[in-house]
């Protein structure tokens, strides 16, 4: 569990960092980074997308886990989260809006994406850190960034990154055998495309709830059998 808790931390120091540069930041300048950062992460989900081979399997996926997430209600659950983030820890005037899509923006930007999945099946098989090492560098400066435009929501995507990293070194002398390199293309590809809503939403242009789309990105897995 040595990589999970590294990159972990890596992203809780730099969302502290990030919090204290956003009181310096003036409000119209704050505006124009967030802009950025919403351009950024359409770039980004662009890119992953190239990493998927199979349309067919990133669109059942998707709208299987579009049933999936909003028979569950994932965003509602994120946002009561907020909220008693909210009450329990923050004080001001921050809304759990900002809370909210800190964490979800962060933790899909954290871990969606080869590095996550193949960086922590090479730590719980082999034991080298290397490429989970590089990744927390990465999300080190990513959440200096993010965290001093989106808030503190930013930081808690560090326990996001605990359970899902987490769990994959834990069982990942059972799992390796099923994410295929073609598996984690398409799961790649379908995280990228939550990537890219989250981008249109930062910019103002869509109001998806992403969160009610995650499950979409664990479908390959299955779909991979079959199609």
């Amino acid at each position: 569990m040595v990589s999970p808790v590294v990159n972990a931390m890596a992203v809780v120091i730099g969302s502290l960092i990030g919090l204290l540069l956003k009181k310096g930041i003036p409000e119209r300048l704050m505006e124009s980074v967030m802009k950025t950062l919403g351009l950024c992460t359409i770039f980004i989900g662009i890119i992953g997308l190239l990493n998927g081979e199979n349309v067919l399997v990133l669109i059942v996926s998707m709208v299987l886990g579009t049933f999936i997430g909003e028979g569950i209600n994932l965003d509602l659950r994120i946002r009561r989260l907020g909220e008693w983030v909210e009450l329990n820890f923050k004080k001001g005037d921050s809304k759990n809006l900002e809370i909210a899509e800190g964490f979800v923006t962060a933790t899909l930007l954290f871990c969606v994406g080869a590095m996550a999945i193949v960086g922590s099946l090479q730590s719980g098989l082999t034991g080298n850190h290397e490429t989970i090492f590089t990744k927390s560098v990465l999300d080190f400066v990513a959440a200096t960034i993010f965290a001093s435009t989106l808030g503190i929501g930013v930081m808690f995507s560090a326990v996001a990154i605990l359970v899902y990293q987490g769990s994959i070194v834990l069982l990942s002398s059972w799992i390796a055998p099923f994410l295929t390199d073609a598996i984690i293309g398409e799961m790649t590809a379908v995280g990228s495309l939550l990537i890219l809503a989250l981008g249109l939403n930062i910019l103002g242009v869509t109001k998806v709830k992403v969160m009610n789309l995650v499950p979409a990105i664990f479908l390959p897995i299955l779909l991979m059998l079959f199609l």
